[in-house]
């Protein structure tokens, strides 16, 4: 016998086919539809398994199987001997929600927090996903030791396993974060033990938790400007007030007439993106000022390693007490973005705030990572790393130095001593001219002007040269060569 619906069943099945899904699931979701749309009301018996197995072409299995389902999830209940039934009466809190890039931001005003809102308001901070002449802030990844770190992975596997998989410990392994101690005593002038060292999965978070633990809405972040967005996107996500000062040839310009933040942000070594570092006045005036009005200062180390004409300035956390300095540092830039490890060198009374709101949010970095890079630490092999890799991207620098000096008369390169990129202003009003032309090369730009928010902003570029090789940089300078100033640039 066949059932009174054989084309409602097939029609479903054929409107429910998503790439990918089996034929239960393809079952499930289409009786599921048909329920919460009212197709099938409540207390309506369904088809035999039997029945409706021969009318669909499918096996008995895969039907007895999709009823099974529906009934473990509420929408069918079934009684032996009798049949199986719609347990469910539809409604408008069951119907299946249509989304459409009309109806998406109101959807999202309807459901998400103040805090929620804020956070989506920003924008994000979006890294590049693939290597791309001149994205900023890559390492090059085909210069990696790939054969060392899996004899190194290998190894800690044959070792212990089972440890490795278990959970961890949500400050990061007590190895990992003593080979960071290490590391940064000797080479940051960093005043720490590991007991303050929080192992991170990025620098983001680092400051997501600083911004989350330390800030009320309204309160002031002092931030450098031009400066880092991502930091900004934290601090506002978290609705703190932002307060941009301006940087000159010694780094942030502080401003003591205004009221004492709550929170100063910088990046003194290396000043992102500028490249200019603090001087040993204003950081002394800034640990002061922190200590004598109750502020904290993030200090983001986030390319110190790389500096190739001077030696790196010791750290401001040196200069600290060890009670107002929150240190940042990650590994995404000298060994690959994808490790997820970064850290965080937390003042005594920090520790344990910062651990448990790490928990809360996701528990702890991957153990085995974190075993092979603390590996990687102990046995020399990041020291040597770091010294090849300054030397590769020393050169790489000057090459993309000369070839702008030679081929793009309309770029002028600011302080470029380090780091993985480097900055060249253009004349005003070309900077998005110039950056669309550019992408039609497939060549990406960083925007310099997008960094600024208080002060006028610059055009300029932001070219990112660590990954790229000889070739490719000739290739991408050459092909902006080409480029023509649009009409009213400023030169």
């Amino acid at each position: 016998m066949k059932t009174s619906q054989p084309n409602l069943w097939m029609g479903l099945m054929d409107a429910t086919e998503p790439s990918g899904m089996g034929l239960r699931e393809r079952l499930c979701a289409a009786l599921r539809d048909a329920i919460r749309d009212g197709t099938l009301k409540h207390g309506a018996r369904l088809p035999a398994t039997r029945i409706l197995a021969q009318d669909l072409g499918l096996s008995r299995v895969t039907v007895e199987a999709a009823y099974a389902q529906l009934e473990a999830e509420g929408y069918v209940m079934r009684r032996i001997g009798h049949g199986s039934f719609v347990a469910v009466q539809a409604s408008t809190a069951l119907a299946p929600v249509k989304r459409s890039r009309m109806t998406s931001p109101l959807i999202a005003q309807a459901i998400l927090s103040q805090r929620g809102q804020g956070m989506v308001d920003t924008g994000g901070c979006m890294e590049p996903l693939c290597l791309q002449a001149f994205a900023a802030g890559s390492p090059d990844l085909r210069a990696f030791p790939h054969a060392l770190w899996r004899q190194l992975t290998n190894k800690r596997l044959r070792q212990t396993p089972e440890a490795l998989m278990r959970y961890g410990d949500p400050q990061g392994r007590e190895d990992l974060r003593e080979a960071i101690a290490q590391y940064l005593v000797s080479s940051r002038g960093v005043r720490c033990t590991p007991g303050q060292v929080l192992v991170l999965t990025s620098s983001q978070q680092a400051l997501q938790l600083s911004s989350t633990l330390l800030l009320d809405p309204g309160d002031r972040v002092w931030v450098e400007d031009p400066g880092y967005r991502g930091a900004r996107t934290a601090f506002a996500a978290g609705g703190a007030q932002l307060v941009p000062l301006p940087v000159d040839e010694q780094g942030l310009v502080p401003d003591f007439t205004l009221t004492a933040p709550r929170l100063i942000y910088l990046t003194p070594t290396h000043q992102y993106p500028t490249g200019h570092t603090l001087s040993l006045q204003r950081r002394l005036a800034l640990v002061d000022y922190a200590k004598r009005n109750g502020c904290w200062i993030v200090e983001d180390d986030y390319d110190s390693e790389f500096l190739y004409d001077s030696r790196p300035t010791p750290s401001l956390q040196g200069l600290d007490d060890g009670s107002r300095v929150i240190y940042i540092g990650t590994f995404s830039k000298t060994l690959y973005p994808s490790l997820r490890i970064a850290y965080a060198v937390l003042p005594e009374a920090l520790v344990q705030p910062m651990v448990t709101a790490r928990n809360v949010y996701d528990g702890h970095v991957a153990q085995l990572a974190q075993a092979v890079t603390a590996d990687f630490m102990a046995q020399g092999h990041f020291a040597a790393h770091l010294r090849l890799m300054r030397q590769l991207y020393r050169s790489r620098r000057d090459l993309l130095l000369e070839l702008i000096a030679r081929g793009l008369p309309w770029a002028q390169p600011l302080n470029c001593s380090g780091g993985l990129q480097l900055c060249v202003s253009l004349p005003q009003n070309s900077e998005l001219h110039l950056a669309r032309k550019a992408s039609e090369h497939g060549i990406a730009t960083p925007s310099l002007s997008a960094l600024y928010s208080g002060t006028t902003a610059n055009d300029g570029w932001i070219l990112g040269f660590s990954a790229l090789q000889p070739r490719e940089i000739e290739d991408a300078v050459a092909a902006l060569s080409k480029l023509k100033l649009p009409k009213g640039a400023s030169k």
